[in-house]
């Protein structure tokens, strides 16, 4: 079975003028398809970084990243734009809502950047209108995000996440905003994606209950793979 995404040898240098920071050392790393995995490590180690790179907002200084199977390393920028869309769905612990636009509007976003740019048909809107739905938000579709709480405001991001029907998600610290209450139905909303869906969840977190949820995790400091599946004393 073909893997959601590979990293072969990855490392991100920072040229700074007088400092050349390795933010990646030589990463390597499978996830195969329906993983869910938590990756954790110190400011610093290397995780927003590597994230950054899997959801092919920037690219590696050396090393190979196969997304789906392609290297993505021979793609153009327009190219890597539209295998991104295409696959990968973004959560992000500031939730980045447009504040301007609507519930609706802001999980219409990423059907805006297909190919041609085409208007939302209706059959979209029902899409997005499913997704809202789904994350318990259909009474809220007319709401502004300075209207709704933070666990809401996270929810129309999930559903955002979504719209493109993408293969793996992407999390940065998706609870780290979050009451504990609200931190237990957005793990469960991302169990429910992995677990019944199949989709790929990579998450990067602090936080070790939120860790527990995932399938393995990954240890990261010095911008290498310190570690698996065993939280350290």
């Amino acid at each position: 079975m073909q893997n959601a995404a590979e990293l072969i040898d990855i490392e991100k240098h920072y040229d700074l003028g007088t400092v050349l920071v390795k933010a990646l050392r030589g990463v390597s790393i499978t996830f195969p398809r329906g993983d869910y995995v938590a990756i954790m490590g110190s400011s610093g180690s290397g995780k927003s970084t590597l994230l950054n790179l899997l959801g092919g907002l920037d690219r590696p200084t050396y090393g190979q990243y196969f997304l789906g199977g392609t290297d993505v390393s021979k793609l153009s920028d327009d190219e890597l734009s539209f295998k991104r869309n295409q696959m990968i769905g973004f959560i992000f612990q500031s939730y980045n809502l447009i504040p301007q636009y609507t519930v609706l509007e802001n999980i219409a976003i990423p059907l805006s950047y297909r190919p041609g740019y085409p208007a939302l048909s209706s059959t979209d809107i029902e899409h997005c209108k499913e997704l809202a739905n789904r994350v318990g938000l259909s009474d809220r579709l007319d709401h502004r995000p300075f209207q709704l709480s933070g666990g809401q405001q996270q929810r129309v991001a999930i559903a955002r996440a979504l719209v493109n029907e993408p293969e793996i998600v992407l999390a940065d610290e998706p609870t780290g905003n979050l009451d504990s209450a609200t931190e237990a139905e957005i793990m469960d909303l991302l169990s429910e994606l992995n677990t019944n869906e199949g989709r790929t969840i990579i998450m990067v977190t602090h936080e070790d209950a939120v860790a527990r949820r995932a399938k393995r995790q990954i240890f990261m400091k010095d911008g290498l793979i310190a570690g698996e599946g065993i939280f350290p004393g």
